[in-house]
């Protein structure tokens, strides 16, 4: 039995092992064939994937053509793929050329000439975005529209950037390689820094006109820059004589109040100076004794330049002070030549009660000195060459010295005379060179200069005649001060690069000094050599000339920069474009060159241009600094390249960018980890439109603008969803739409499609206003406001219900989409070049009408009068706010477990107006909100307050809702606490604005529509706060 028993479980056994192989062989076939099915299905996948990534994608566009786009939009916005090819386009069409026979009105700008010194930075970009933004709106608003572009030599600036990139690859100064060749090493890099900012320039989307491209050196601006060097010398306004002016010794050459930096220096604070091992100490003021010439005593003086005392030639006292009235008409000695040192009285200089009441007087070095020396007739003397080292006349002990090892050494040669009475900390200011970082120093230069008075004058009157408005206006008070306090304008340079001076040195066989410049009225000048021999001949008729040289110095840079709107339009000849375009209309710039630029442009523009002014409008945008306010430098390392942004940059490119520059080891090092701070990820790609959009947003900020890259990104997300917006809309309208041929007529269109044309209407006037007062922030933020709040918020989701097939209202909803995406586009396109027209392209156009071949070539918007509809707007106002409050208390944490829930919602009307509002919108408020339904009840019919599981929030003294949560309990608490909160948030809103509108001159300086507007809304928030008052106390 157990043999029996043992056969029948192998057996049963043995039959489980073989059911068990056969259900894993069938288990193994049917794997198989779900592999081959998973292969298959994955291949399937792939070519889909293929073929849709075909339709997606742009196919390669031949350069100068204009672009292919893909068969699909693409599911993501990307910049660079939407910004590649067009401007090519636009440029091979001809859209940015101007006419100069065209009857149009026209409108130039002149872009503002970025220097060759290097590639554009973030504050170039922003004088693009605004030029471009007025440049494309003029020119689709029918203007025959120029945008000038231009480059500047900059004279020093120049000099210096490739007088460093010489030494760090060569070795050798400019002296080494002579002018000639020097100067050629600087053509080639102005060629090569000047395509990298015409690529800078055209990736920015700048609309330009380049076939009127020009250079401050090529040869037509140098004949304009002669000719008005030539003119203004024949009146007398320019002029040659001896003066005081900033020296840099480093790069030995005058310098411009522009280009010296104040740095204020409260104490003994050493400071790195070119030229120098060791750090020169500044911030000491030494004090040392004048021996008398009889009577065996002295007089103590105070300096913190040390080394000037060896060019002293007289000491002053007040005429007053009674410790030296025995020594007036006296003399001193000086320690080391024994020159007699009249001491003098001046009370102008000299007070009394400071120091020892004794000055002493370096005509030649210091700007005060120079004006007494003047008034007492003294003997002014030089003791540094040109390159900052003491010369003959500082005496044989200190000759040869650089300046400031000659402050060290006379300290001591003072001590050894026992003349030496101590030095002291002294608060001061020093200035530095902002080329070179050279300490400058005042020198006695013969120099060219332009007689600056009356042409200040004249520049005064064109303003407060109003022949010339400033933008802001808060510029005029600056424009009277610097031109009311104008000083004559030195516009020699001791520079190589540059415009050289049109002036010719004589010298005459009965000369008896036979150094160049020796005898002032020996100068002639003329347009070229062959003028000036007979202009020499002439003036020196019956002398023997021995030898004509041209002025080896150059012409100040800001010289043929105040030109620029001359030269640019062909003058000084009688051009078409001189005649079509002259005067420009705007001058767009920073305010920091006001004076410097915009006031000389004005002077030279009236003086040689004929009398008119250069341009009508002065438009001043705010500076950029960086997020944190500092000013953006390469040695802080917070500048930034616009090509950065628009393309994105790893950390270690902007590390590769810096290293390629002229820093030296501890800046580079200070600057690296200012970027690892500021930029530790590296700048994402933003792309042009973003980061042109963020710049002209930012210009409302006053007077600077704290650039931060993290708004351009938050404008590049923006397009994404502009992108996406479209894109949505454009399946919506489908392949078979056609487009209405005539303009739309809201009346018979669903109340959402009458609502989005209205509000369009009112945008499109406020952006063309705003554009026309160039208060181009605000145009920005109204389409900003239109396309993100209204269109893409509001209409497309409100406009949903409409596209099912079977609707009424679908053909008008289509048309009111189109009509809004095409003229929205138009709207946006100053502001956003490239994405707009890429969109604009993809729209289908009417049937029997010819469209353009670029949206930049279309008409700007102009309001619709007929799609103005205030009942509806006022009505959409009730239906919004009506369902941001359903939102909220979706929102709320109390009922987070409802969140993905589609609820049933009540209205309770407080009168029969509201009533017929809100229940005549039932639709769009049910969309919106996102509700299962919505019933809407006149007060004594509330059918909310007896369910019990109803949540309330009031949206104004007329209506309240109600949200039904099924089963739910409500906190009673909770729900005062929220009014109660509210009152707290409308109570500080109203507290805050009435502060506003108290701040005294309140009423003098807000303008009256923001007058209007803050009164407007403090009248709402008291009206809210006695609703929520009211209904605090009622529920209690």
């Amino acid at each position: 039995m157990e043999l029996e028993m043992e056969r029948r479980l192998k057996k049963e056994h043995n039959a489980k092992v073989k059911a068990l192989k056969k259900q894993k062989a069938i288990e193994k076939a049917k794997l198989g064939e779900l592999n081959a099915k998973s292969k298959k299905s994955a291949a399937k996948k792939i070519g889909k994937e293929e073929e849709n990534h075909a339709d997606f994608s742009d196919p390669e566009t031949p350069i100068g053509e204009r672009k292919r786009l893909s068969s699909q939009m693409a599911k993501h916005y990307s910049p660079s793929a939407v910004e590649k090819s067009w401007y090519e386009w636009w440029e091979t069409s001809e859209f940015f050329k101007a006419d100069a026979t065209s009857s149009k009105p026209q409108f130039v700008i002149v872009l503002p000439p970025p220097n060759v010194t290097g590639a554009l930075h973030i504050g170039h970009a922003l004088t693009c975005a605004v030029q471009d933004t007025l440049i494309r709106w003029k020119r689709m608003s029918g203007f025959n529209a120029l945008w000038v572009p231009g480059f500047d030599h900059a004279g020093i600036a120049t000099q210096v950037v490739v007088e460093k990139h010489l030494s760090r690859e060569t070795g050798l100064t400019r002296h080494d390689f002579g002018r000639e060749e020097f100067l050629n090493h600087v053509w080639q890099w102005t060629e090569s820094k000047s395509g990298t900012i015409k690529s800078q320039l055209r990736r920015m989307g700048s609309s330009l006109d380049w076939s009127r491209e020009c250079f401050t050196m090529d040869e037509h601006r140098s004949k304009a820059v002669t000719e008005a060097f030539v003119r203004l010398h024949k009146e007398g306004l320019i002029y040659r004589d001896l003066r005081l002016v900033h020296w840099d010794c480093f790069l030995s050459t005058a310098i411009s109040k522009r280009e010296v930096e104040h740095i204020e220096i409260k104490e003994r604070t050493p400071i790195k100076v070119p030229g120098y091992e060791k750090p020169v100490v500044f911030g000491l003021i030494t004090s040392f004794a004048y021996p008398l010439e009889r009577g065996g005593g002295e007089v103590v003086v105070a300096t913190t330049r040390v080394e000037t005392m060896l060019g002293d030639t007289a000491i002053a006292v007040h005429p007053d002070d009674a410790r030296y009235k025995h020594l007036h008409g006296e003399f001193a000695v000086h320690p080391f030549n024994g020159r007699k040192l009249p001491i003098i009285c001046d009370e102008i200089l000299v007070d009394p009660n400071v120091g020892t009441g004794c000055v002493k007087i370096t005509p030649a070095h210091d700007t005060n000195d120079f004006d007494v020396g003047r008034r007492h007739n003294l003997e002014f003397i030089n003791v540094f060459t040109d390159d900052g080292r003491i010369n003959a006349n500082g005496g044989p002990d200190f000759t040869g010295m650089p300046r400031f090892a000659a402050r060290e050494a006379i300290v001591e040669a003072l001590r050894k005379k026992g003349l030496y009475r101590g030095e002291e900390n002294n608060k001061m200011t020093i200035g530095v060179c902002s080329r070179s970082s050279d300490v400058a120093e005042p020198m006695l230069k013969p120099q060219w200069y332009v007689s600056c008075s009356l042409m200040a004058k004249e520049a005064l009157d064109v303003a407060a005649n109003g022949k010339i408005e400033f933008i802001p206006k808060q510029y005029s008070a600056e424009w009277r001060r610097w031109l009311e306090s104008i000083c004559d304008w030195c516009i020699s340079r001791q520079l190589w690069w540059g415009h050289r001076i049109p002036a010719w040195y004589a010298t005459l066989e009965e000369d008896h000094l036979k150094e160049t410049g020796a005898y002032n009225d020996h100068w002639v000048v003329a347009r070229n050599e062959e003028d000036a021999q007979k202009e020499a001949a002439q003036k020196f008729s019956g002398k023997k000339l021995l030898e004509l040289s041209q002025d080896p110095d150059v012409l100040d840079t800001w010289f043929s920069s105040g030109l620029f709107p001359l030269s640019v339009l062909g003058w000084p000849d009688e051009t078409e474009d001189f005649k079509a375009f002259y005067p420009t209309s705007v001058l767009e710039t920073g305010h920091d060159i006001l004076f410097f630029w915009v006031a000389r442009m004005v002077m030279l523009g009236m003086k040689v241009g004929g009398g008119d002014v250069p341009f009508r409008k002065v438009f001043l945008h705010p500076m950029i600094r960086d997020a944190h306010g500092r000013k953006m430098s390469k040695s802080l390392g917070n500048g930034i390249d616009p090509l950065e942004v628009i393309n994105g940059v790893t950390l270690a490119g902007l590390h590769a960018r810096l290293e390629e520059g002229n820093l030296d080891p501890k800046e580079l090092v200070v600057a690296k980890e200012g970027q690892v701070k500021d930029f530790p990820n590296g700048i994402p790609e933003c792309g042009a439109d973003s980061l042109r959009f963020a710049l002209v947003s930012y210009t409302a900020q006053s007077d600077k603008i704290n650039m931060d890259v993290l708004r351009v990104v938050g404008y590049r997300q923006w397009c994404n969803k502009l992108w996406n917006a479209v894109r949505f809309a454009m399946m919506k309208l489908g392949d078979g739409y056609t487009p209405p041929s005539q303009a739309l007529s809201p009346g018979a269109m669903p109340f959402s499609c009458q609502w989005i044309l209205s509000v369009l209407n009112t945008a499109i006037s406020k952006t063309v206003d705003s554009l026309k007062a160039f208060e181009l922030s605000d145009a920005a933020n109204t389409v900003y406001a239109w396309w993100q709040y209204q269109f893409c918020d509001v209409f497309i989701e409100a406009v949903k219900p409409y596209f099912s097939a079977e609707n009424p209202g679908r053909t008008h909803a289509q048309d009111a989409l189109w009509v809004c995406l095409e003229t929205g586009l138009r709207l946006l396109h100053p502001f956003m070049p490239f994405v707009t027209e890429e969109l604009w392209q993809r729209l289908p156009s009417p049937q029997d009408c010819e469209r353009k071949a670029s949206i930049m070539i279309c008409d700007y918007p102009s309001p619709e009068e007929k799609w103005t509809n205030e009942k509806v707007e006022t009505e959409m106002d009730v239906v919004l706010v009506t369902v941001k409050t359903l939102r909220a208390l979706r929102a709320a944490e109390s009922l987070k477990r409802w969140i993905n829930e589609r609820l049933h919602a009540f209205a309770l009307c407080e009168n029969a107006l509201t009533l017929g509002i809100v229940q005549s919108h039932e639709l769009e408020i049910r969309t919106l909100a996102n509700l299962s339904s919505f019933e809407v009840v006149l007060k004594g019919e509330d059918k909310a307050a007896h369910s019990g599981s109803a949540v309330v929030e009031t949206v104004n003294e007329n209506l309240k809702v109600y949200l039904k949560l099924d089963g739910a309990s409500i906190n009673a608490e909770a729900e005062s606490e929220k009014i109660r909160n509210k009152i707290i948030v409308v109570q500080k809103q109203k507290e805050k604005l009435q502060k506003v509108m108290g701040v005294t001159g309140y009423e003098d300086k807000v303008p009256a529509n923001i007058r209007e507007d803050n009164l407007r809304k403090l009248s709402k928030f008291i009206e809210e706060f006695r609703f929520l008052s009211d209904r605090t106390v009622s529920e209690a």
